[in-house]
């Protein structure tokens, strides 16, 4: 895709309540994820798809955050990791990548069981919200043509 593609449609503009429907949505979800694991999390979705924007904006934030960038640096390959992410990081990561390809056979069993053993239904039930959000703000950019800028 070419980057310097204008912007298609603002949906902050073109429709309000939906958009400041999910902006509260995502603050919510966000809210109930430990800042680091939020972090990863977002990025490791939007690296599944492809969204520059969503990349750009979510590393730049990990980095402020003091994620390290060594961590950043090894996301995308987490599985070739070694003791890089805690466990509860690995499971929530596993977590993202199956939600976020749900249509290529869903969430296995193992997959949701094994995030289950770190975290708590509360924290398990907020997890999947940012997961749920992060997918959707990445279809968003994509959809309506937002880039990341120089």
């Amino acid at each position: 895709m070419d980057n310097t593609t204008t912007l298609r449609l603002n949906l902050a503009t073109v429709a309000k309540d939906a958009f400041s429907a999910l902006l509260r949505y995502d603050k919510a979800a966000t809210a109930g994820v430990d800042e680091t694991l939020a972090d990863l999390v977002k990025i490791r979705a939007s690296q599944i798809n492809g969204c520059g924007y969503c990349l750009d904006m979510h590393s730049t934030e990990a980095l402020k955050n003091g994620v390290p960038q060594k961590r950043l640096n090894v996301l995308a390959g987490w599985r070739e990791t070694a003791g890089v992410f805690t466990d509860a990081e690995l499971a929530a990561l596993e977590l993202t990548e199956e939600v976020t390809l749900v249509s290529q056979g869903g969430v296995p069993d193992d997959v949701f069981a094994e995030a289950a053993k770190h975290f708590t239904d509360e924290e398990l039930g907020a997890l999947l919200h940012l997961i749920f959000v992060i997918n959707t703000w990445n279809r968003i950019a994509i959809a309506t043509g937002k880039h990341a800028t120089p």
